[in-house]
């Protein structure tokens, strides 16, 4: 087995029919796991699981779509036990669905998108780590990814409820990989920063913003999905069998610029 080697591992991936999702399952697939693509809508699922497949013809990757939506806890429970149903196990769950409805100042975000902002980035977050846990402690392995955002690590003074939940992230990878790390379970998060998804096409849409964004960023660009993706495959390999608790920030240098 090679160090990025993931040939005979299961794992679950949310919000992976487009962006950094799509590009963490292909790469996985392409690396070897049978991926469980999901997200909101049947139809895409099925899709996008379709075309991983044919991506992968001929090696042994694969991948099936299973409809969840985050929010509800019932639809989370059905993609963790129709998982195990078709592939009998969970080695890797990647949390990467998330929700922002609001842009704008903390003093005007309605208590409804707020408490969304909560549920949809760490409440969902919390629940799926938690029902995969207990089979990962009886194997004496696992892997826990969440896709968290420099928006965690730095003040902002539009995407406040973002940040404060992207940092509880970090905070759910490091206690998961306190509490449960003597069973061999590794959970990490991933801190990126302006990636070229339509999850932040508001952003780097706009030219203004886009301007700043690359004017403070060492490598003068904006990130693409791929760029996140390759770091979830060394998470879950044994190239990162050391590494735990730990927020790993993929932004061009953004965050560290002076």
């Amino acid at each position: 087995m090679t160090l990025f080697d993931l040939t005979g591992k299961v794992a679950v991936i949310t919000g992976s029919t487009k962006g950094i999702g799509r590009a963490i399952a292909e790469q996985m697939a392409l690396h070897g796991a049978r991926v469980v693509v999901s997200s909101r809508k049947a139809d895409a699922c099925v899709n996008v699981s379709a075309e991983i497949n044919t991506l992968v013809a001929g090696q042994v990757g694969e991948a099936m779509g299973i409809a969840a939506n985050i929010s509800r806890k019932e639809d989370l429970e059905n993609l963790v036990a129709k998982t195990r149903e078709v592939w009998g196990k969970i080695d890797i769950l990647v949390c990467n669905a998330a929700a922002n409805p609001y842009y704008g100042s903390m003093l005007d975000i309605s208590d409804q998108q707020f408490e969304k902002i909560m549920d949809n980035n760490i409440k969902s977050n919390h629940w799926l780590s938690a029902m995969v846990i207990p089979e990962m402690q009886a194997r004496k392995d696992g892997v826990i990814i969440i896709i968290s955002s420099i928006g965690g690590v730095v003040g902002h003074t539009t995407l406040g409820a973002y940040g404060l939940s992207k940092a509880a992230d970090m905070a759910l990878a490091r206690n998961i990989g306190a509490e449960f790390g003597g069973d061999n379970i590794r959970a990490n998060a991933i801190a990126p920063g302006l990636i070229k998804t339509d999850f932040a096409k508001t952003l780097w849409d706009n030219p203004e913003y886009l301007q700043k964004a690359t004017a403070s960023c060492p490598l003068s660009r904006i990130g693409e999905p791929n760029e996140i993706a390759g770091a979830t495959v060394f998470l879950a390999s044994a190239a990162g069998a050391f590494m735990n608790g730990q927020t790993l920030i993929i932004d061009g240098g953004r965050t560290m610029s002076n």
